[in-house]
């Protein structure tokens, strides 16, 4: 088998003289554009171009900066092969985005990308939140449920003082972050009822977290039909509370973007840098192995869900804030897209394997789908079978490639 190898620094020049001309091109074409009178035909294109630019030359320095340390680059059938197989979804969106694009101009603009942005920050938290479940080669079935536990539970308690269907009609104005708390808190319990059953237990986390989902609805259910809402819809929240999911920072960005940024961040130390992280991946890889390492297997189990139960409870509550309102319907089905997500950003169903930016990845795949095909007009029913093909395909390549190994 033939193989090529590059040096990392003829690598990493390679990127950074790509990047200088993306961006060129895109500033030549954001110049130019009203000259021509084109700015109707490619709209933001230019700009997209150069941030695409602008990327490329920030990962090329970086490459460049380790190139010591990483070492050179070999090019091989089997490398190239594996490169496709791994990014055969994302390149698939990329084909699907330019398709997209020609036939609607208009997806070509910095709006569109700020909007898939925002419609990812609260999947972005919840995916995360379910992918600790997923690297001990489990699941959480649960986690859709809290999305809408904490939904519920935290609009009950801010609405407005004049709003004339109020959840708690004798409530005065408490502090914000009082029901945000005890939004939480209440998904957090149900965490530690789903860690306790598969810790103490040894119990299928699908089954335990089957039997806590429909636990979760009833009493969430229960508490909705509380007299006087009698399970109507829960609305005049109060500004300061939508003000969390609707607030624009420089009149275009929405808060949740740095929020999930910042959610993200914390994540990606957690799993990567902290010895809880380190036995999350050693429990998925090989349990026993892990016991025997000395991990404590049990406690990590018990944090496992209760961190994603955190990260459900503050998906939920932002996720409220940013519809301003909530019924005890919220965040059915969640918990399936955020599975889907993570699977299509690498993480495996085997446990053990999975980045932060696969999840990313993942979670803005999904995203780009369903508001592109939204945006061209393409019947919802269509976009489900789309999607599950999308989903058949990632599972079939995490299985063969485990088949492999």
């Amino acid at each position: 088998m033939q193989q090529h190898t590059i040096t990392r620094r003829k690598y990493s020049v390679t990127f950074i003289i790509i990047g200088v001309i993306l961006l060129a091109i895109g500033i030549g074409l954001g110049i130019g554009s009203p000259i021509l009178n084109l700015e109707k035909v490619i709209f933001d294109l230019p700009w997209l171009i150069t941030g695409i630019g602008f990327i490329f030359g920030i990962y090329g320095v970086y490459q460049l900066i380790r190139s010591d340390s990483l070492g050179d680059v070999s090019i091989t059938r089997k490398s190239l092969k594996a490169f496709l197989t791994n990014n055969a979804i994302i390149l698939a969106l990329l084909a699907l985005v330019v398709v997209i694009c020609i036939i609607e101009p208009r997806f070509m603009q910095i709006r569109v990308l700020l909007d898939i942005l925002t419609m990812s920050s609260t999947k972005l938290i919840i995916a995360l939140g379910i992918c600790f479940t997923l690297l001990i080669a489990g699941t959480d079935l649960s986690a859709g449920r809290m999305v809408g536990l904490a939904a519920v539970v935290s609009c009950s308690m801010l609405q407005t003082a004049d709003y004339g269907n109020r959840f708690y009609p004798d409530l005065p104005q408490v502090p914000l972050f009082i029901p945000i708390v005890l939004a939480i808190i209440a998904c957090m319990l149900f965490g530690v009822l789903n860690g306790y059953l598969v810790a103490k237990f040894d119990m299928h986390p699908f089954i335990a977290t089957l039997a806590v989902q429909v636990i979760i609805y009833g009493a969430c259910s229960l508490y909705f039909d509380l007299p006087p809402n009698n399970s109507q819809p829960i609305g005049g929240i109060r500004p300061d509370f939508s003000a969390l999911g609707q607030t624009k920072l420089f009149e275009k960005f929405s808060i949740l973007i740095p929020i999930a940024l910042v959610i993200t961040a914390i994540i990606w130390f957690i799993l990567n840098k902290t010895v809880f992280g380190k036995n999350v991946y050693a429990i998925g890889g090989n349990r026993e192995a892990a016991v025997v390492s000395g991990v404590n297997v049990f406690n990590t189990i018990m944090g496992i869900f209760i961190l994603a139960s955190l990260l459900y409870g503050i998906g939920g509550v932002l996720e409220a804030a940013r519809t301003a309102g909530a019924t005890n319907q919220y965040g059915m089905g969640y918990e399936l897209d955020a599975i889907a997500a993570c699977v299509v950003g690498g993480v495996s169903l085997n446990g053990g394997v999975g980045k932060v930016g696969g999840i990313i990845s993942g979670v803005l795949i999904f995203t780009v789908i369903q508001y592109g095909l939204q945006f061209i007009n393409i019947s919802p029913m269509w976009q489900q079978v789309i999607k599950g093909i999308i989903i058949a395909v990632a599972v079939a390549i995490d299985m063969s490639k485990y088949n492999k190994k």
